[in-house]
């Protein structure tokens, strides 16, 4: 880690709350958030970060997956069905399953140890322009089943409210928007995570949670289907007839 951060122009005094036992990891951390124009705060072990995130309410959450008292994946999953609060994790273990545990438990981004902080400042505002800036701009969208509101960022199905984290939402405004049209993990990532490069398991697992969420048997998918050799397709509702001829071939499931 580079101890030395750039001061760069202020981002709105929004609060992120860092929460890892490493003294040294936060203490950096923290400055080049500030210098960043964050407040930043601190907590060193899980149960302190959980009561400093209802206290505070902090815009984001940096969390070490690794913590004494409470471990980051129960912090994670707590806070996510508590509060509407995006999560970035840091991990020190690079295998695979480790990063998924955290998409699992809600998290919206992770970085694994040792990273730079200033890719960790980048993360930090990417994630928050996804859930913050962009419900912002308003509107109301139907499609099939789904009524999505971008300005209350709440979606129903059926009538019925529907409660996805930040992201799992900010992934079915773009399929809603995208109907019936072959989508590749690699398209996603860039225009959901806003990412041009990084690990495509982290769109394999939002998928199954968000259908988990949206089709009544997860395992048989009829609104969000897999494209063999391609990706995604959402489909709101049935083709016509004389579409079907028009989509990419694979088989769907």
């Amino acid at each position: 880690m580079n101890p030395s951060p750039t001061t760069g122009p202020p981002d709105t005094q929004r609060r992120i709350l860092v929460i890892d036992d490493d003294p040294t990891v936060s203490e950096i951390v923290c400055r080049y958030l500030v210098a960043a124009g964050f407040l930043a705060d601190r907590a060193p072990d899980g149960r302190l970060g959980l009561r400093q995130a209802e206290a505070q309410r902090p815009d984001l959450v940096v969390l070490d997956r690794m913590l004494p008292l409470l471990d980051g994946i129960e912090v994670c999953r707590r806070i996510k069905t508590t509060w509407a609060i995006p999560v970035i994790m840091l991990t020190a273990l690079n295998q695979e399953e480790d990063r998924i545990d955290g998409l699992e438990a809600g998290a919206d981004d992770y970085l694994a140890k040792p990273f730079s902080p200033r890719e960790l400042v980048l993360r930090v505002q990417s994630v928050l322009r996804r859930t913050v800036a962009e419900p912002a701009r308003g509107g109301t969208v139907e499609a099939g089943p789904f009524t999505l509101d971008l300005a209350a960022h709440e979606v129903r199905m059926h009538g019925a409210a529907l409660v996805l984290t930040a992201r799992e939402f900010d992934l079915l405004a773009h399929l809603i928007g995208r109907p019936h049209r072959a989508l590749s993990r690699e398209e996603l990532l860039k225009s959901v995570w806003g990412w041009d490069f990084g690990d495509l398991s982290t769109v394999t697992v939002h998928v199954r949670r968000l259908r988990e969420k949206i089709e009544a048997d997860p395992t048989r998918p009829q609104l969000l289907k897999t494209v063999w050799g391609v990706g995604y397709r959402f489909d709101p509702e049935p083709l016509a007839a004389g579409r079907a001829g028009d989509l990419d071939p694979g088989v769907l499931r």
